[in-house]
C-alpha cells in the first residue's frame, strides 16, 4: 500500500493541520456551514468512518470534539486505523456496504483520498496557509474527480458537490481541483 494517493492525501492534510493555531479554531472556512473546529473534526473523523466502512463496521455515532485536543495527535491515530482498514486482505478488492450504497474498495479509497486532500485544501486556505498542495497527487485526485462527480452530485446547496467553479488563470493543480469540487478559489 505503499505510495497511494490515500497515504499521499494524509500526509499532505497532516502537514496542514500543523500549521493551524488554536487561535483559528473559530475561523471561517471554504465550507459555508463550518468554522476551522468543525472542519478539522471532520477531518479527523472522516479517517474514522473511511475506517470503520471499510472494515465492514457502521460508521460511529459519536460526535468528540478533536479540535479541542491535541488534534494532529489524534488525525495521526485516525489515518492509521484507516490505511490499515484499507491495507486489509482484500479491502480494497471487494465491495462495500455503505451509508448510501454500494461502492468497490477501491474506488471508495479513492473518495477517500480526495475528501482527504479536498478538506486539507479547505483548512490551509481558512488558515492563510498555501493552498498549492502535492501538485502531482493533486491532478491525479482532479483526473479521477472527473471521471467520477456526476451533474446529479451537485446542488447549490452543496448537498455532496457544489456547483463547478471557475479556477482563476495559473492556479495550482489544487486550486483547479478545489474550483472543480465547488470551492470559491
Amino acid at each position: 500500500m505503499a505510495g497511494t494517493p490515500l497515504e499521499a492525501a494524509i500526509t499532505t492534510t497532516r502537514g496542514v493541520l500543523t500549521g493551524v493555531s488554536k487561535e483559528q479554531l473559530a475561523d471561517a472556512t471554504p465550507c459555508a456551514a463550518w468554522k476551522v473546529s468543525d472542519l478539522i473534526n471532520h477531518i479527523v473523523g472522516g479517517q474514522y468512518f473511511f475506517a470503520a466502512c471499510t472494515n465492514g463496521e457502521p460508521p460511529s455515532g459519536d460526535s468528540p470534539d478533536f479540535s479541542a485536543t491535541d488534534f494532529v495527535a489524534a488525525f495521526d491515530e485516525a489515518a492509521k486505523q484507516c490505511l490499515a482498514a484499507f491495507a486489509a486482505p482484500g479491502a480494497t478488492e471487494r465491495m462495500l456496504t455503505l451509508p448510501w450504497g454500494q461502492m468497490p474498495g477501491a474506488a471508495f479509497m479513492g473518495l477517500a483520498a480526495t475528501d482527504t486532500f479536498a478538506h486539507g485544501w479547505d483548512l490551509a486556505k481558512a488558515t492563510g496557509q498555501n493552498t498549492d498542495l502535492s501538485p502531482e497527487l493533486a491532478e491525479q485526485l482532479l483526473g479521477g474527480s472527473k471521471m467520477m462527480i456526476q451533474p446529479a452530485f451537485r446542488s447549490a446547496e452543496g448537498t455532496v458537490f457544489g456547483p463547478e467553479q471557475t479556477a482563476p488563470a495559473g492556479a495550482s493543480k489544487a486550486d483547479e481541483l478545489a474550483a472543480f469540487l465547488g470551492r470559491t478559489v
